[in-house]
């Protein structure tokens, strides 16, 4: 017996009847043969972690466009937390942790330099639309490995497609990484805003610190436990819904105070538009995309191709670019 076997051997015994288990995977698109080590999920996560998408991902805005400071979150760092309140939740769920960890690593693989202000400028520009979650399935399924993809399983890409607030996972591993998105976002954007001068502890309604804490490390341990509490030995992923009720209005309080408050987002028209003109530059020049891109025109829609590549942008890289095709430059004897 293999120790890959072992290890899917040990899932049937120890996880819950509602998880998910490597051996009954959907499979890949792409047959493979199986690793002697690793089970499916174990090497969708593994390869995900060792994918360029993924590496860009610390370059990229979370929520503040180029901060001055080290210990604001970048887009990587969301991730990780993401994955450690998701692989913590399906621990004391006995789920499948392996398939949790790799949803949760490669959920936002598809996001755009600075951040939710690159997706909507794509959007507005692209005759197709662009959502950051459709994008990170194009990512692992189109464009990493020379465009071979990472070939990875059903429930690796359900959860990464439908991780947002309008979708549902099939899975409860996708519905934990789901819900742990925006357990790990609201609390942590919290404190990216008040390191920023934005908020202060008591400029959080009275109401939801009630329910929820006074402090990051208080909200988060109300969300978790109630996650648990509510969702041990069910097939659904859930809060009660007194904490979902705060948590939902403490997102909304975020929309209001952070996400739309004119200090906070005072670059944001800037990125929006340079994204724009970088789309437009690249729709007339086509030529002067990389050699794997313009490869790619021959199948895809310029449009789509061009997203594409501007969405794996790194915000230092889009400004690199911005500034080669649009400020001029010193003359030289």
């Amino acid at each position: 017996m293999t120790i890959r076997e072992q290890l899917e051997l040990r899932e049937i015994e120890y996880l819950s009847p509602y998880a998910t288990l490597s051996k009954d995977s959907k499979g890949r698109k792409r047959e493979e043969s199986e690793c002697d080590i690793r089970p499916v999920f174990q090497r969708d996560r593994d390869r995900i972690l060792h994918c360029k998408a993924f590496r860009r991902m610390k370059q990229k805005t979370q929520v503040f466009l180029l901060p001055k400071g080290d210990h604001y979150r970048t887009r990587l760092t969301h991730t990780l937390e993401v994955s450690q309140n998701a692989r913590t939740l399906a621990k004391a769920l006995r789920l499948n942790e392996d398939l949790v960890e790799a949803i949760a690593l490669g959920h936002d693989l598809g996001h755009t330099p600075f951040g939710h202000a690159g997706e909507r400028a794509l959007n507005e520009v692209s005759e197709n639309g662009f959502s950051h979650n459709e994008q990170s399935i194009r990512v692992v399924e189109r464009i990493e490995r020379h465009g071979q993809g990472l070939n990875l399983t059903w429930e690796v890409l359900d959860g990464i497609v439908n991780h947002k607030s309008s979708k549902m996972p099939q899975t409860l591993e996708g519905q934990i990484v789901r819900l742990s998105d925006k357990i790990a976002y609201i609390n942590h954007d919290i404190d990216d805003a008040m390191r920023g001068g934005i908020l202060k502890e008591e400029d959080i309604p009275q109401e939801y610190a009630e329910i929820l804490g006074c402090s990051s490390k208080e909200r988060l341990d109300t969300m978790v436990h109630d996650v648990i509490i509510h969702s041990m030995d069910k097939d659904k992923i859930q809060m009660s819904q007194e904490v979902n009720k705060a948590t939902m209005g403490l997102r909304k309080f975020m929309f209001e105070h952070v996400y739309l408050n004119p200090v906070a987002k005072a670059e944001e028209d800037k990125a929006v538009e340079m994204i724009k003109k970088l789309f437009e530059y690249y729709t007339y020049h086509p030529c002067l995309l990389p050699e794997k891109y313009k490869k790619m025109l021959d199948e895809q829609e310029k449009d789509v191709v061009i997203c594409d590549y501007i969405a794996g942008m790194t915000d230092n890289f889009a400004v690199k670019m911005f500034e080669e095709f649009f400020v001029p430059k010193a003359w030289r004897l």
